[in-house]
């Protein structure tokens, strides 16, 4: 009977499955479709199969060594024979998931195959730039390419979903994670999350080399206090309404699969178990349908917030809170079936849950061949070919900021020169792949004396000068620096004295931004700001490369070094392309994305601040306005600033006319000229504030940009277009609303902007 029971349960997945295909973007009869197949398969489950679809667990043993036969690793495994998982993470290859989902499949019940996830933040095996860089580069485009080729290349190793991509603003550099994301402007990081959510699923999720995107961490973790990882988060409505939540809205909007809650409190309440963010917002008002997975053991550490007693009340707190999927706090797989027998969880709650995660399952094309991502023959093909090489070079050159170009000293010339490159990052391979590096190999990074000497024309020697760490760092350790180690310097400052150009590499190494990476200093770690100021007492014509996830603190720098760029941690061919960069051959674009302090004292520090009711300097000899007595409010480097080897002048600021109402528009229009020496690329930037309002508003915010690209000499008429839409915020009637009145309209190279209109909205 039993035997009977399992074909006839195999024969019905295999023809719901037939029609599984084509359904990224589905019509509303392939939705229905899709939810008719879901709801006929839950019909043949159990309660604990159901549950057992919102149980994710990390890979637990090795699938090419024994099979675990006690402690932990056994008793997931015997979960994983009788259906109780739904999905596996960090089980990487693909005849390693082969192996998993060939368990799943054909030992369990029902068959249902598991949805495999991994961290893909910036590529897979080949590694574009950290996120924060490529948001410099405000090249949309770009960087959803590069998400697409991080899919393909994860997708051909077995993976199917990515944790990714973090939607976090943030203000605030002591953060390490500040490099996982787009810096600390909602505009512009909800034109970023759209991409990468594009670039991840493509247009049909159900091909073998689009995966899953998952939007995190909902929400507010950005705004951990002090900077510090996983810390409190306390803000208003309209800080999370306005500045937090406007990416996750977009990420949905771009038919994001699933999220991922937090590790935070949010004023008071765990994100994981905050019911106003993922069933009033998420899944009320926003109509998100997709599942939502916790962080990692995110479920547990409610108790240990204070907030629930046990796990079992956790448990109970999570899924009623619409957290679908437990990810390695085993509390669903524990508690919930006692809690739906108890009557303390309704069963309708489970149900919802798991429809949400089959549904993605279906929409992946897993029932139609669970195997569609297992091909071996594929991952070789695909795992760091051409194409994939030319998108993580191309993105890497785009993310790159000029911060400063004293005298033209860069481009360098590529004939005649004898250059000195220096500091402990500049032969570095590992550093450069940066945080958050998936399965790249130790070392895979193009060095910058690599790409640098692909240049023949120049003599060009090595110095490091100071060890930057003590040991090679990685992802699970605390980095260590190096204080106290400077036998080099002497060597360095001796080598330097005779050089036409020294080229200083310095910054951060790779894993000293990321997660569980604070710091309570932006400077130059460790003995490399002493490096820095010997070289400099011996030979001033330098060019400071900077390596870095997080904006630094480098006002000595700026103040002397002549030329300063900065090349952030670029990934695979990171040397590549900073040395096309500083020989000229492509000319830098970049523009900041987060706000770079002169002092941490500053921090945190952002453009789009409110201004306060005593925003300057009074006159006479007086103290009392908002101000620090010993540093400037000023920013060292402004949002949305970036030099080129050219100039670029804007004039002839135009507005169609002075009024907004329900009926017109206002066309904004100026000149942009280049007027240098090189053809270049300009993001011009539109912001806009609102005088007055229902509550105090910001004194600027982007609200749109255009690229462009123009020869010396070239000038192009720039136009945006206002609308009602774009003056919209929520407002103090806790709705989305344009609210009339007086406004200003600002047009420039970055946030210290110098055209300056004035309109009216009626």
């Amino acid at each position: 009977m039993n035997t009977l029971k399992n074909i006839l349960v195999l024969f019905l997945i295999v023809v719901l499955a037939s029609c599984s295909k084509n359904i990224s973007k589905m019509d509303a009869s392939e939705s229905s479709m899709i939810s008719k197949k879901v709801d006929s398969l839950m019909g043949l489950m159990t309660l604990s199969e159901k549950i057992g679809q919102m149980n994710q667990y990390n890979g637990f043993w090795d699938v090419t060594g024994p099979v675990p036969n006690e402690g932990d690793a056994a008793n997931k495994y015997d979960h994983l024979k009788k259906g109780l998982v739904g999905s596996m993470l960090n089980v990487l290859g693909a005849d390693e998931v082969r192996k998993v989902q060939k368990i799943a499949v054909e030992e369990t019940r029902l068959g249902i195959p598991l949805i495999i996830g991994f961290d893909v933040i910036h590529g897979y095996k080949t590694l574009s730039p950290i996120p924060l860089a490529e948001s410099a580069s405000w090249d949309l485009e770009a960087i959803e390419n590069s998400a697409k080729m991080a899919a393909e290349e994860a997708a051909s190793a077995g993976i199917n979903w990515t944790f990714a991509p973090m939607v976090d603003i943030s203000r605030d550099a002591r953060w390490g994670r500040v490099m996982e994301g787009a810096g600390e402007d909602p505009y512009l990081g909800s034109l970023i999350a759209k991409a990468r959510v594009k670039g991840f699923q493509g247009n049909n999720l159900s091909l073998p080399y689009t995966i899953a995107a998952c939007a995190k961490h909902f929400a507010g973790y950005g705004f951990a206090e002090a900077g510090r990882d996983y810390n409190t988060v306390d803000v208003s409505i309209s800080t999370l309404y306005n500045t937090i939540l406007p990416p996750f809205k977009a990420a949905v909007e771009a038919d994001v699969k699933t999220f991922m809650n937090a590790f935070n409190i949010l004023n008071g309440v765990p994100a994981t178990g905050n019911r106003f963010l993922q069933r009033d917002i998420l899944k009320g008002a926003w109509g998100f349908k997709g599942f939502v997975v916790s962080d990692w053991g995110s479920m547990g550490e409610m108790v240990t917030h204070g907030y629930a007693k046990d796990g079992e009340e956790a448990a109970k707190m999570a899924v009623n809170a619409g957290s679908d999927m437990d990810m390695e706090s085993y509390l669903y797989v524990k508690y919930l079936e006692k809690l739906v027998n108890d009557g303390l969880v309704d069963i309708a709650l489970i149900d919802d849950a798991v429809k949400r995660i089959l549904t993605v399952k279906f929409e992946l094309g897993l029932f139609d061949d669970p195997y569609k991502y297992c091909n071996s023959a594929r991952e070789k093909e695909i795992t760091g070919n051409k194409k994939i090489h030319e998108a993580v070079l191309d993105v890497a050159k785009k993310s790159i900021v000029l911060l400063k170009n004293e005298n033209q000293l860069l481009p360098l010339k590529k004939e005649g020169l004898n250059i000195a490159v220096m500091g402990p990052l500049g032969n570095d391979k590992h550093s450069p792949l940066g945080s958050w590096r998936g399965e790249a190999a130790d070392n895979s990074a193009v060095s910058l004396m690599e790409g640098l000497q692909l240049y023949t024309g120049n003599s060009i020697t090595h110095q490091m000068g100071v060890k930057l760490t003590e040991g090679l760092p990685n992802f699970t350790t605390e980095t260590i620096i190096n204080t106290t180690d400077r036998t080099g310097i002497t060597e360095a400052v001796a080598a330097a004295k005779n050089k036409d150009v020294v080229i200083m590499v310095l910054g951060e190494h790779g894993f000293q931004s990321g997660e569980g990476r604070s710091r309570t200093s932006l400077s130059l770690p460790g003995l490399q700001q002493e490096l820095l100021e010997a070289v400099y007492k011996v030979n001033k014509n330098i060019v400071l490369v900077l390596m870095n996830g997080r904006p630094l603190a480098i006002e000595w720098a700026d103040k002397n070094i002549p030329a300063i760029v900065e090349a952030w941690h670029l990934g695979t061919e990171s040397g590549n392309a900073i040395a096309q960069v500083l020989y000229g051959d492509y000319n830098p674009s970049g523009k900041l994305t987060m706000t770079f302090p002169r002092n941490i004292g500053q921090v945190p520090i952002y453009y789009n601040h409110k201004n306060t009711g005593r925003p300057t300097y009074p006159g006479g000899n007086s103290v009392f306005w908002s101000h620090y007595i010993d540093e400037s409010n000023d920013p060292l480097y402004e949002f949305g600033y970036g030099l080129s080897y050219t100039t670029f002048k804007y004039e002839n600021l135009k507005l169609s006319t002075n009024s907004l109402t329900e009926n017109n528009d206002i066309e904004v229009s100026f000149t942009l000229t280049n007027t240098g020496n090189f053809e270049g690329k300009e993001v011009a930037q539109l912001y806009i504030r609102d005088l007055y309002a229902s509550l105090a508003r910001p004194v600027k915010e982007l609200k749109g940009f255009e690229m462009l690209s123009l020869k010396p000499n070239e000038s192009k008429q720039v136009s945006f277009r206002i609308d009602r839409k774009m003056l919209e915020f929520y407002s103090a009637n806790e709705k989305w609303e344009t609210e009339p009145g007086d406004f200003k309209v600002f047009i420039g190279g970055s946030s210290k902007t110098v055209l300056e209109g004035y309109f009216e909205c009626k």
